[in-house]
């Protein structure tokens, strides 16, 4: 592996041309259940303009605690390429919090965001205690509407934590809550498990009763389910909807052309088939609740921007800290190399835009300039948009390859298209509908 892949990224783009058109929308982090309240545009970017100026962090990925009182066996944090958490300490002090609360709003002020998106993150955050989520709750907000920016603080937890007086606490200082749930008790238990290999979906479904109690149900924002074969798309999906989540969201599990994902077969799509299956069982069911992947392609074949960091071309502009103050790039990037997207730096000497200025010098530019020559041919890259950025990483080519699903997004996306053609009256021969399908279809093979 190369230098350049174990620091921030695997290839410095020196002297690069600045970004290509804005997006209009702001996808969430992969890292999160929950998506933005609204669509963000892009800082300084008017509608329909092109914003040359690097775009700023506007949602900040905090790693509360270091550490899991689950032991899940495809968790990208402690059991993928990256091994940085074993030298950090297990959760922020509480003068890191503080010096973080101040930096996210400095930040913010100097580039006039209307907002700022917290996810609290691990680990599992509900380790560090829920005075410390208040602690630092009270001071973010705090700060942040100083600087005239409106505090979107987000908590992902496995759930195994949430009780009444947790909730009551996230609910006094307007923490809203995501969980990650991967269907019903067999399929959630193959992986989401304790250390001593108890399974942990009984204490999951007890959370998320609580979060369905009327004085709760207003901080319960999504479900996360990460992707297995060997679960039945539509009992999952119906497992997941059974807890009446205001949104859910699938997961690839992450992986790349160097280590490519479980059961995937050459020339196969087994991901799009099991995709595919969820989807038109939630078509079918005039489809509640919002499921973030299918709504976000339904929108992106209708000429939106979608809301998805895994399509489209509306990437997130996300940084994290780890639990010493460390910052790092995109999460994601610990399923790419060890030490992949670490900085150098830390919140205690440098200030976000010293993150920002490596960004822009060390990624791949946003949209369709940061995509391969593959991608860029094909006549789908606007919609599937490469699909999530460490899927595309090789250590020949670093990013400059297709998705390591990339047939399998191509038959979700086909399928979409399909239903969507048919719903409109357009799918017979010779109709752009039918043309689409029929361009998708060629793409995938």
């Amino acid at each position: 592996m190369t230098e350049a892949v174990r620091r921030v990224s695997t290839r410095r783009h020196r002297g690069r041309a600045p970004h290509g058109p804005a997006v209009a929308a702001q996808a969430p982090t992969f890292d999160s259940a929950t998506a933005p309240a609204e669509p963000w545009r892009p800082h300084g970017t008017a509608a329909g303009g092109d914003d040359r100026r690097p775009r700023p962090f506007d949602q900040f990925i905090v790693k509360l605690h270091g550490r899991c009182d689950l032991a899940c066996d495809y968790c990208y944090v402690y059991e993928l390429r990256d091994t940085g958490w074993r030298d950090r300490p297990r959760a922020m002090a509480p003068a890191t919090l503080d010096r973080l609360a101040a930096r996210i709003a400095e930040h913010a002020g100097t580039h006039r965001l209307a907002a700022a998106r917290i996810v609290l993150h691990g680990g599992e955050p509900l380790l560090a205690g829920s005075d410390t989520v208040a602690r630092f709750a009270a001071t973010a907000t705090r700060r942040l509407r100083r600087v005239r920016a409106r505090p979107d603080i987000v908590l992902q937890t496995n759930g195994v934590r949430l009780t009444t007086d947790v909730l009551d606490t996230l609910l006094r200082h307007g923490v809203r809550v995501g969980v990650s749930l991967d269907g019903d008790r067999v399929g959630h238990d193959r992986h989401r498990r304790r250390a001593d290999g108890r399974g942990s979906h009984a204490e999951v479904t007890r959370a998320l009763r609580l979060l369905n109690h009327p004085d709760y149900r207003g901080l319960f924002e999504g479900l996360l389910c990460t992707v297995d074969l060997r679960n039945d798309p539509v009992a999952t999906y119906r497992a997941l909807a059974a807890h009446r989540p205001p949104m859910l969201d699938f997961a690839l599990p992450h992986a790349t052309w160097e280590h490519p994902p479980p059961a995937a077969a050459p020339g196969a799509a087994p991901y799009g088939a099991w995709l595919v299956a969820a989807f038109d069982d939630w078509w079918a069911a005039a489809r509640p609740p919002r499921v973030r992947l299918f709504d976000s392609l339904v929108d992106l074949w209708r000429g939106g921007t979608g809301g998805s960091e895994v399509v489209g071309l509306a990437t997130a502009s996300a940084v994290t800290v780890e639990t010493d103050g460390s910052i790092a790039l995109a999460d994601w990037l610990k399923a790419v190399a060890n030490g992949a997207g670490r900085t150098g730096l830390d919140i205690h000497r440098h200030a976000f835009d010293e993150a920002l200025a490596i960004r822009e010098r060390t990624t791949t530019p946003d949209g369709l300039a940061g995509l391969c020559g593959t991608c860029r041919a094909c006549p789908v890259a606007r919609v599937c948009g490469g699909g999530l950025r460490a899927h595309r990483f090789s250590p020949e080519r670093d990013y400059a390859n297709p998705s390591v699903y990339c047939r399998d997004l191509a038959a979700l996306i086909g399928h979409v298209a399909e239903r969507l053609a048919g719903a409109a009256g357009t799918g017979s021969p010779g109709t752009p509908g039918h043309r689409v399908v029929n361009q998708v279809r060629m793409a995938a093979e």
